[in-house]
């Protein structure tokens, strides 16, 4: 893993040395700033494959840090760990909203730390597989049973096209282009609305209930984060 490279943005200095030494530990190559003028420039700088980020530092918020990175191109898809004793639902959401693609509470087990790390780099790698040229098969999205094909307008559950209403198609198209990746309902809501499709408040929740019914077997594809939103898993790719 020697390739990839993390971003530690914390200020806590026992926290970041245990963060930096387990990272390491697992073969990455690890840069550490204390606070937020520092991250900004190294991520002006350099290429990080996750930026492992507190919401409460020195200069600017991690959730500063977070808008400032969505706002720049180059930098709106690199994966964000929001690591932070910041633990109530409106502060997860927020952190999310801003564009954070996982959230984990302190104090944290570090056996949870490295998975949710490794998974995002993971994401992350399979994701610009599936943003290169724009043929029509790196248009086909597949995850487990389910292959999104856009150019159709269609879903498919294992052979079979799925009959969804244009809300439903609409909402777990999002979620899978965002495989593993947490999004509020706030979120979901913003993604999905448009001029002939209406979303408010809990109505997302209705609308995944009816896709979980329709996936049957695998209703368990859609991970429900208590208080927070919706996610679809993330699958290892087929080789």
């Amino acid at each position: 893993m020697s390739n990839k490279k993390i971003l530690v943005v914390e200020d806590e200095a026992e926290i970041k040395q245990l963060i930096v030494l387990h990272l390491k530990r697992e073969g990455y190559e690890v840069d550490e700033v204390s606070g937020g003028e520092g991250a900004v420039r190294l991520l002006s700088e350099k290429e990080y494959q996750l930026v492992l980020l507190d919401w409460m530092l020195p200069g600017m918020s991690g959730l500063e840090i977070t808008r400032w990175m969505r706002s720049k191109e180059k930098l709106q898809k690199t994966p964000v760990l929001m690591v932070t004793a910041k633990v109530e639902p409106e502060n997860i959401a927020a952190g999310l909203d801003a564009g954070a693609d996982d959230y984990l509470p302190k104090p944290f087990d570090t056996l949870v730390l490295m998975a949710r790390v490794n998974a995002l780099v993971r994401r992350s790698q399979w994701l610009k597989t599936q943003n290169e040229p724009n043929t029509q098969s790196s248009r086909i999205l597949t995850i487990g049973v389910l292959t999104l094909k856009p150019d159709e307008y269609e879903i498919h559950l294992e052979e079979s096209k799925m009959d969804l209403t244009k809300s439903e198609y609409k909402l777990l198209e999002t979620l899978m282009h965002n495989q593993g990746k947490v999004l509020s309902r706030e979120r979901l809501i913003n993604e999905i609305q448009g001029s002939d499709v209406n979303v408010v408040g809990r109505t997302v929740d209705t609308h995944v209930f009816g896709l979980r019914k329709k996936l049957g077997a695998y209703g368990d594809l859609i991970e429900t984060i208590r208080g927070i939103g919706y996610r679809v898993k993330y699958l290892e790719p087929q080789k």
